[in-house]
């Protein structure tokens, strides 16, 4: 039996979601689902706005493999998955709904013009402190909580919380995101029995897993992303051993301020006796 592919790693997420082929029935049932909430009447129709691989960005660890596409009304949609906690989803987020926004007006047209943006992040890792998978924000008013206007919407979906238990009207939701995550295939007939376009969605995957060319691509974005992940790792544990660096002198510090012997402060910091009298030297 072929190993699936994950439908997690962004290149094999845009092949399901992204395609001309899958638009109709993959695409429009998941935003339905995940919009449920938010918008009052189902989407219809989805034009992929771009729908276009470059194959050379998947070496690429900076490359965003997400899907973008317009409903009948004008609505638009950002759609990615990120898998590397680069501690800036809020911010990238509300910049790639800003610009959507932005880039809608051409010159000499009016600001009344400009139509609705929806970004959908879904999460490989916790970004929101509570305890909802899927949280939703607007423009409101601090004291109040009216909406100032409805036209940016952003979605976080976080995969890790899946094992709570989510709301009744979120089940068809919850049933995708268990796909995107990895549900084993013996999970599949239960998840997609309820769930329109996912049978669809299972089986482009299975296409995907066993096709020859895709798995090389996959591969090849999968090393990028792995590299990703470990630039990330090491920065974040270089930056914490200078952090604990910098703490250890600052308590080596006061311990030469208050008289105590150079043993003593090597014994409790970790630091070297030559370091200390680094430290030493500065105090006098």
């Amino acid at each position: 039996m072929t190993e699936l592919l994950e439908p997690s790693v962004d290149f094999v997420f845009k092949q399901i979601f992204g395609s001309e082929e899958n638009k109709d029935e993959v695409l429009l049932n998941f935003l339905n689902e995940a919009l449920r909430e938010t918008e009052p009447k189902p989407f219809v129709s989805l034009t992929l706005l771009n729908p276009q691989l470059d194959k050379n960005a998947l070496t690429d660890k900076q490359a965003i493999l997400d899907v973008r596409a317009q409903n009948e009304d004008g609505k638009q949609v950002n759609l990615e998955i990120q898998v590397s906690n680069k501690y800036d989803m809020p911010k990238r987020s509300l910049y790639y709904a800003a610009k959507m926004y932005e880039e809608q007006l051409g010159e000499g047209q009016f600001y009344k013009s400009l139509k609705k943006v929806i970004s959908i992040n879904i999460l490989t890792f916790n970004q929101i402190a509570n305890d909802r998978f899927h949280n939703i924000y607007h423009l409101r008013e601090d004291h109040t909580g009216e909406l100032l206007l409805d036209d940016i919407e952003i979605h976080f979906m976080e995969l890790p919380k899946l094992n709570l238990k989510p709301h009744k009207m979120d089940d068809r939701l919850v049933n995708w995101l268990m796909f995107i995550d990895g549900a084993p295939q013996e999970r599949w007939e239960e998840l997609a029995m309820d769930t329109p376009g996912l049978k669809k969605a299972m089986t482009t995957l299975e296409f995907l897993s066993q096709n020859k060319e895709a798995r090389a691509l996959y591969e090849m974005r999968k090393k990028a992303l792995l590299d990703e992940q470990s630039a990330l790792d090491y920065a974040e544990s270089r930056g914490r051993a200078e952090g604990k660096t910098e703490r250890d002198k600052e308590i080596a510090t006061s311990m030469l301020q208050k008289g105590l012997p150079v043993s003593l402060i090597v014994e409790v910091t970790g630091l070297s006796e030559t370091e200390i009298e680094a430290l030493n030297k500065k105090l006098h």
